[in-house]
């Protein structure tokens, strides 16, 4: 007999139970009622840009097939043979028009449909009308915004749009920035794993108070750099990316004070005003933004290319399973693996029609920040570990999430800021948005 959970004994304004972080029961709650019920990111179509491409991922620790068929159409399948069960490819990408079962031979197309069996008379006379139910079963729930491909286990979750919400123009931030007007998925993936909660990235990617202590060796490490060395646009290079990015860490409290930190209803959250181009991008004056605006403007005209370019967010979080920025172009995927084991995938994006050095500035961003040498990453991983042991300590029993309680404003449609860039606002929201899920049985 299942014991009930009174959810809402867990949550309270201003603080958390610590079994949220660290009880397998309620865990294995997380991924039928949150992870199973409501819309996860699986990747972006130019992954499977061909018909008979694929890739593979995993949707609350269910193996998931991506194909894109003959007709172009993208289709999610369980990686599991509809025969004997056993799990159909190993390969995390490729291109196959058909997926034969290692087992017994049975092959199916990349709509999920059975092509073929062997022995088929011995399934009897009526062995076609048989064949037609024994396909792959598909993911019920499928849809794409600006290319980034979304899924759900069920066939009554809302709409993504009504999902998304204003989170919609964050995406809309990153997209709009290709001279071309779409982007890719290019250069790889990162993958790195580590002994915490899976929700404990999803706060840390918001939160503005911890890169002065958490990442002080690398603002240090930073600091000793000249003044010139750092930040001269014309000596930008490889490693330019990774000392501005670590001095940005040990920004003043007055900048991460003013930040913007806006939240949504549904767990979704993105930070702003944290860097402006001059400070980070390679200067705006460097020849080859001067090129990549020019594309910008050619395409979408000079007012508009502005206001694109004025947008200054971060941190993107779209609750449960996606963190993700504008400015350096990278998109994390959070994969929960138990209670206290996480994977986190990183990709690179490019922006088709830019100069091919912002993608190296991409991609260099992408070594220091997620990379699993990364000097940012390391010091993350190592608190997500130290917090996960903390939270399996008896006392004491609740953790404090008031900072910036009752500051919180109204700011546009369905979306809350907290009253400074520090607030723990967007920790509130995420529990909220978990509360309302784990409290729906069906």
């Amino acid at each position: 007999m299942k014991k009930h959970i009174n959810f809402d004994q867990l949550i309270k304004e201003d603080s958390i139970h610590h079994s949220v972080y660290n009880d397998p029961n309620l865990f294995e709650l997380e991924m039928d009622r949150i992870f199973s019920k409501t819309w996860l990111m699986l990747g972006h179509e130019s992954q499977i840009p061909n018909p008979g491409d694929f890739m593979t991922t995993d949707m609350a620790r269910q193996s998931v097939i991506v194909t894109r068929a003959e007709s172009g159409e993208i289709y999610a399948l369980f990686n599991r043979c509809a025969h004997r069960g056993a799990l159909l490819t190993n390969e995390l990408k490729g291109h196959s028009p058909m997926f034969t079962c290692p087992y017994h031979g049975w092959t199916f197309k990349a709509t999920g449909e059975l092509h073929f069996a062997p022995k088929p008379s011995g399934y009897g006379e009526n062995n076609q009308k048989k064949f037609s139910e024994l396909g792959l079963s598909r993911i019920p729930s499928l849809s794409l915004y600006r290319g980034f491909i979304f899924a759900c286990f069920s066939s009554e979750v809302e709409s993504l749009d009504s999902f998304l919400g204003p989170m919609k123009s964050s995406f809309d931030d990153l997209v709009d920035r290709s001279p071309d007007g779409d982007i890719e998925i290019a250069g790889g993936v990162f993958k790195h794993a580590y002994d915490g909660n899976w929700k404990l990235v999803l706060e840390n990617h918001l939160d503005g108070v911890h890169p002065n202590y958490v990442h002080i060796s690398s603002v240090m490490a930073a600091r000793n750099q000249t003044k010139e060395e750092a930040v001269a646009p014309s000596k930008a290079n490889y490693s330019d990316i990774a000392v501005r990015q670590m001095l940005q860490n040990g920004a003043p409290d007055h900048v991460w004070e003013d930040l913007g930190m806006w939240t949504t209803d549904k767990g979704h959250g993105y930070m702003g005003d944290y860097h402006n181009d001059s400070r980070l991008v390679v200067g705006m004056n460097h020849p080859d933004f001067k090129s990549y605006k020019e594309k910008l403007v050619s395409r979408v005209g000079l007012n508009e290319a502005e206001r694109i370019l004025s947008v200054t967010r971060w941190n993107s979080i779209v609750y449960p399973n996606v963190s993700f920025m504008s400015q350096f172009r990278q998109l994390r995927i959070v994969h929960p693996i138990s209670v206290g084991r996480t994977v986190v995938y990183t990709y690179n994006v490019r922006l088709k029609g830019a100069p091919e050095s912002m993608f190296r500035d991409t991609v260099a961003f992408s070594n220091v920040v997620n990379g699993t040498a990364s000097w940012v990453l390391t010091d993350d991983l190592e608190i997500y570990g130290r917090v996960q042991k903390g939270l399996a300590m008896a006392k004491p029993e609740w953790i404090d999430i008031s900072r910036g309680l009752g500051t919180d404003v109204e700011d546009g449609e369905n979306l809350l800021r907290g009253g400074t860039g520090t607030s723990e606002i967007f920790i509130r929201r995420q529990f909220s948005a978990w509360l309302k899920y784990m409290s729906q049985e069906n």
